[in-house]
């Protein structure tokens, strides 16, 4: 499968075949509008949408342009979460597991130029100990306590296991769909496969270049921001030699981009990248050499009515509030985002961690439940979709993974994954694991990584609304990272605050208690030079399953989920433009 994005160039058509589908659950006898892409759970109110568990079923006609006679043309899903079944004319044409990586459907031989057909595409949003991300498995009942409220609540939980209730082991609303965009693509016969590209900062780029067939003359150039060729080699491997390089800085430096062109046969390829380096030494993280310093709010891809649906516009404006903070970063937890906000990044100078759907995974004495080689296969999707995007800087593994209960299990599972990214990554970017809050002495999983990602909550989830003895809690561990002498992020952390909460006194829930929990936090932070970067939790308020400490979703967003800027975005712009200031 080719993990190129799509594009329109002299030798390729890509037709988007976003609009409105015909939608029904499985089962029903009756059709109904739905947008694509998006996510389906908001666009009605029929409560159905909101808490349905099983399989979707959207509807549309393709018709193969007659024009596209002696071309190979393919379907590709850039995502539809979390299974997809695909149909065409009734008949099952591929499947795909995961709901956050794309795939294509080669339609050669399946149908003829000219040709219209019915495609039917079946999400199945089911979650259990076998997804990714996972979910909760419902209850299994226990009957034999002589305690009839405890009969009762297990009663209760075996009623929603039979019933097939999706419970999320993880606190971000399950939306799913076809979320992302859906194309019908065409290339020459004989097409590019696969690009890949490693640059030095020397100017030097080397390139491998995968194709459908083993011969044929294959021709690599760079072109300048101007277009202007800068290098040119011939082969499908070798060594772009650019002299003068421009090197891509994350913001506040300049993110130079340079093109590289690919001609085989009648197709061609215009790919985007940048010459930069990332590399861990000692407690420091390097770009390009020179030190570099995380500081940027975690995200969701989460809004109003498309839910985790691909949205440009709502990816520009987020990237615009990112500069108005003077951010430089972010995670994309907890799942690979669309490639549309990696290009924008790539443009925009904001350094990304970029992570799998592995969130949810508590220990029991089957450690991983059976999903390491599940895990590997999107580990794998991933590396190669995202492997040529210069913002991307380190890959996480997964989200707040149980490391301590079976410390040895733990480590027998996460490692093999560690090695696997080191491998698979062309460029050996560095691999982490995000860590909750744990028996981080015990747990050997967090500090073998190449940089130490923790999540904490002091002050908000422990120690709740006394920031005296969370500083105080907070430098204890901090002392005793400091012996592992790697570099660590913050990876998260935070405080819900409902927008327009004031108080004279900051307590929790208000917009001056989330201001002091930052700074209380920041206070530890900046006391210790192994500390190399600060990623809140989270830039914009995002919906969740209902709980009793959810109200209309996880209220710990700088932004409100509409993006109006709470007292706390102010705190950090201002925090964060004096650090853009600093020259390392």
């Amino acid at each position: 499968m080719s993990t190129l994005y799509p594009q329109n160039n002299a030798a390729r058509t890509a037709l988007d075949l976003g609009g409105i589908w015909d939608f029904r659950f499985q089962g029903d006898e009756g059709w109904q509008p739905v947008a694509v892409p998006a996510s389906y759970n908001d666009q009605s109110p029929d409560p159905r949408f909101r808490n349905y568990a099983g399989v979707a079923e959207y509807r549309r006609k393709i018709t193969v342009p007659s024009a596209w006679k002696g071309l190979r043309f393919f379907l590709r899903f850039d995502a539809v979460a979390h299974d997809a079944r695909i149909l065409l004319n009734g008949r099952e044409i591929a499947s795909h597991r995961g709901g956050f990586l794309p795939f294509e459907v080669e339609l050669n031989g399946l149908m003829e130029p000219g040709e219209t057909a019915e495609l039917v595409v079946e999400a199945d949003n089911r979650i259990h100990h076998g997804t990714l991300p996972i979910g909760a498995e419902g209850g299994t009942a226990f009957f034999g306590s002589d305690n009839p409220g405890i009969r009762s609540v297990e009663a209760g939980k075996e009623y929603q296991r039979e019933h097939g209730i999706n419970l999320p082991a993880f606190d971000f609303f399950n939306y799913t769909g076809i979320q992302r965009p859906v194309r019908l693509l065409a290339t020459p016969a004989r097409y590019i496969r696969d690009i890949t590209l490693v640059p030095h900062l020397n100017g030097d780029v080397d390139f491998a270049v995968d194709t459908s067939d083993a011969e044929g003359r294959v021709v690599v150039e760079a072109l300048d921001a101007d277009g202007r060729a800068v290098a040119r080699c011939e082969g499908r491997q070798g060594t772009l030699k650019i002299a003068e390089p421009r090197l891509w800085e994350p913001r506040p430096g300049t993110p130079y981009l340079y093109t590289a062109r690919i001609a085989f046969e009648q197709d061609l390829y215009e790919l985007p990248f940048g010459i930069r380096e990332v590399r861990v030494e000692g407690t420091r993280f390097l770009i390009n050499g020179k030190p570099f310093r995380f500081h940027g709010p975690c995200k969701h891809e989460d809004s109003p009515f498309r839910g985790r649906g691909a949205d440009p516009c709502l990816m520009v404006t987020d990237i615009n509030l990112y500069h108005w903070l003077h951010a430089n970063c972010f995670r994309t937890s907890h799942y690979p985002y669309a490639e549309e906000m990696y290009r924008l990044c790539d443009r925009e100078g904001i350094v990304v961690m970029d992570e799998t759907p592995a969130v949810g995974m508590w220990a029991d004495e089957n450690y991983g439940w059976g999903l390491g080689e599940y895990h590997a296969q999107v580990l794998r999707e991933m590396i190669a979709r995202d492997k040529n995007h210069p913002c991307v800087v380190m890959w996480s593994l997964g989200n707040e993974p149980d490391t301590d209960t079976y410390p040895e299990k733990a480590y027998d599972y996460w490692h093999p994954l560690y090695e696997d990214a080191h491998r698979l990554d062309p460029q050996n970017r560095p691999v982490t694991v995000v860590g909750c809050q744990n028996r981080y002495d015990r747990e050997l999983v967090i500090r073998s990584m190449d940089v130490v990602l923790i999540n904490r909550y002091y002050g908000w989830y422990n120690l709740s609304g006394d920031l005296d003895a969370a500083r105080y809690a907070f430098r204890i561990e901090l002392d005793w990272w400091a012996q592992q002498q790697k570099p660590l992020i913050l990876s998260e952390y935070g405080a819900d605050t409902v927008a327009g909460l004031h108080g004279a006194v900051a307590e929790m829930f208000t917009e001056e208690y989330q201001v002091a929990f930052y700074e209380a936090m920041n206070e530890c932070l900046d006391e210790r030079d192994f500390v190399v970067g600060e990623m809140p939790w989270n830039f914009a308020d995002f919906g969740t399953c209902q709980g009793p400490m959810r109200v209309g979703g996880n209220r710990k967003g700088l932004f409100t989920r509409d993006r109006r800027p709470k007292m706390a975005a102010h705190y950090f712009r201002r925090r964060w433009e004096k650090m853009d200031s600093v020259t390392p």
